[in-house]
């Protein structure tokens, strides 16, 4: 419960969620370009992640709107403030904007409470240890108070480290990474905790991550980066099933991908017969999800031949060889224990997971 104080040691953060406005924003460094033109906004209480590959200019622009670093040109706005631009730059401590790094970066000599009083150094001693409490006991760690951070678990620290951004009440946290140092089950259980948390508070959130799957569990929204620019903005359902380009197909899918060529609205490839969309006349890319691929279907079928079959648990991962394509397709399918390597087989597809791209929006990785 908030004492009628609060106000007092938070003047001008945490009243309600951050509303973030980064306008037209350039960074570079000496020849190179890291951040290009970026416009982008964060509504109050939404959580939107910057998706993309590393070197892409994701955790640049992370950055930039934590105050760490200043835009060459454009600006950024919190709350309607300029906080970074040609008028205005307010250094980080007075954004009203949490960080949690992909190390946590908590301080070893402290005990876990000292670093989630780190940022209450403005409130008076004893008022600040019990805030700090009161973020341990939101996060479950409030009986680890006195231990030193290298005694915790990767999971314990990284919920630390979300106490002590949350403790000064920021109306925005910037989180880079924040789950890559776990392993695979503790990464979804931390993470499915900390989102919770997030949205019970109603803060506004800007997470990076270079894993689609991630970015899909978390997000309200995607913004797909690619050399310094925004690919696409969406949510996870837009990017997944409506992506703009094949390089914001790719990101999301491993594509069975097959050269052909669209005439008068239709494709025809070794496997079958597709409707074009709109606009695309000529050479182009065919992209067949792995599930789409259908083996012994009841009628018609392209011949195919099973070359390899792998196990991967919940799945099968199937190469097949058909005649008129010059590499193997791979398809995904639920219990596929009655295939075998060097069965013939009739294939179809569920053209409901088709992609169709013309030449000239390959945007090919870099």
């Amino acid at each position: 419960m908030r004492d009628k104080d609060d106000d007092l040691f938070f003047p001008l953060r945490g009243r309600c969620a951050g509303f973030l406005v980064i306008e037209n924003v350039r960074q570079s460094y000496g020849g190179l370009v890291a951040v290009d033109d970026v416009s982008l906004t964060v509504a109050p209480g939404e959580v939107l992640c910057l998706l993309g590959a590393s070197g892409c200019g994701k955790t640049t622009l992370l950055r930039l709107a934590a105050g760490v670093e200043a835009p060459v040109s454009g600006r950024i706005l919190l709350d309607g403030r300029e906080v970074a631009g040609p008028h205005d730059f307010v250094p980080p401590e007075d954004r009203g904007v949490g960080l949690v790094f992909q190390d946590y970066a908590l301080f070893p000599h402290m005990t876990v409470l000292e670093n989630v009083m780190f940022g209450l150094r403005h409130m008076p001693r004893a008022k600040a240890r019990d805030w700090a409490m009161r973020g341990l006991n939101r996060v479950a760690l409030a009986d680890y108070a006195d231990t030193h951070p290298h005694l915790l678990s990767g999971g314990e620290q990284q919920r630390v480290a979300l106490a002590r951004a949350l403790a000064p009440r920021p109306s925005v946290i910037l989180m880079d990474e924040p789950f890559s140092n776990l392993d695979q089950r503790l990464r979804e259980q931390v993470r499915e905790e900390t989102m919770e948390l997030l949205r019970e508070e109603g803060i506004s959130a800007v997470v990076v991550t270079h894993d689609p799957e991630e970015a899909m569990h978390i997000t309200d929204r995607i913004a797909l980066m690619r050399k310094g620019r925004i690919v696409q903005t969406g949510t996870a359902e837009e990017l997944y099933f409506r992506p703009q380009t094949l390089f914001a197909a790719r990101f999301f899918c491993d594509f069975n991908e097959i050269e052909a060529v669209a005439t008068n609205g239709v494709v025809t490839t070794p496997i079958g017969v597709f409707a074009a969309p709109a606009g695309i006349e000529g050479a182009c890319t065919v992209c067949v999800r792995p599930q789409a691929l259908l083996l012994d279907p009841a009628e018609g079928g392209a011949p195919a031949e099973i070359t390899a079959r792998r196990f991967l648990g919940r799945v099968d991962r199937l190469r097949l060889r058909v005649e008129g394509l010059a590499q193997d397709l791979h398809a995904r399918l639920r219990d596929a224990r009655a295939f075998r390597p060097g069965q013939q087989v009739r294939l179809a597809v569920d053209a409901r997971d088709v992609l169709i791209f013309a030449a000239d929006t390959h945007g090919r990785s870099s």
